[in-house]
């Protein structure tokens, strides 16, 4: 049975550790129960601190991280999780992905070692990030777990039609990173137009329409008193025209993250 992801994360992307102790508290109390990190990141143990001082049960809280590729090594891979899980000081992650496919471990490797990291009990569930739709395809024929998203980018200037429909026919929701552009949708005339409509700002109209296009938006923020605007979007709705004008902004060259050594071709 496909896994039920909740409806909006936050992502901690380039946060120090004094960002997290302060945002994390901010966010959780704003009505975030998901928060996204990554061995790459470098703030998993600032993340397994803020969690503990908010005092909540653990099972209210979705904890994602993602095994870095310089780990997709036999050695490596899963004693990285390992480490991850006593750096965020969890027994286990809710979510546990592979970051980028790279071109060192086969896909089928990387699928056996995160359902293996599923069965010994390390993760409650698994996905992968950043693979195209011929790499997703393979790895739901692969693994005995469901592959619970592909995490990848989003964002209303990169045409992500042809991934989003192969996903949603593998019964893959994805997740999105990036929904903001660097802060160009925040500043975009078009989505701020659409926002006067329904009382919100630019940005809120950007993660109203990964959500409503059956992705998991991710938004991040470095300043406290943004966080509940962010989350702020479960009441109003984007017409199929609105819909359809923010689907027209997509343009060619739009994707701001693609490392030549890691990245796949995309769709």
């Amino acid at each position: 049975m496909q896994m039920l992801l909740p409806p909006i994360g936050f992502g901690l992307d380039e946060l120090d550790d004094q960002q997290v102790a302060e945002l994390i508290p901010a966010a959780w109390h704003a009505g975030f129960r998901a928060f996204d990190t990554a061995q790459l990141y470098g703030n998993e143990a600032a993340l397994g601190r803020a969690i503990k001082t908010l005092q909540v049960p653990r099972e209210e809280i979705f904890v994602t991280t993602k095994v870095m590729n310089r780990h997709f090594t036999e050695d490596r891979f899963l004693a990285s999780v390992e480490e991850s899980l006593e750096r965020l000081d969890l027994e286990q992650v809710d979510l546990l992905l592979v970051h980028w496919p790279g071109h060192t471990m086969p896909i089928e490797r990387q699928i056996e070692l995160l359902n293996e990291a599923c069965s010994r009990g390390l993760a409650r569930h698994i996905g992968v990030s950043n693979y195209n739709s011929e790499q997703l395809a393979r790895a739901v024929a692969l693994s005995e777990a469901p592959i619970a998203t592909n995490q990848v980018e989003i964002h209303p200037y990169l045409d992500q039609t042809v991934l989003r429909r192969r996903a949603h026919e593998l019964g893959v929701p994805l997740t999105g990173f990036f929904v903001m552009a660097m802060g160009e949708a925040a500043r975009d005339e078009a989505l701020a137009d659409i926002g006067r409509r329904h009382g919100k700002s630019a940005a809120q109209v950007a993660l109203r329409w990964v959500h409503q296009l059956g992705d998991v938006p991710l938004t991040r923020s470095t300043r406290a008193e943004r966080i509940p605007g962010n989350i702020d979007i479960f009441d109003f709705e984007l017409s199929d025209e609105e819909m359809q004008t923010i689907q027209a902004l997509a343009r060619p060259g739009s994707r701001i993250v693609s490392p030549d050594n890691l990245a796949p071709e995309w769709d």
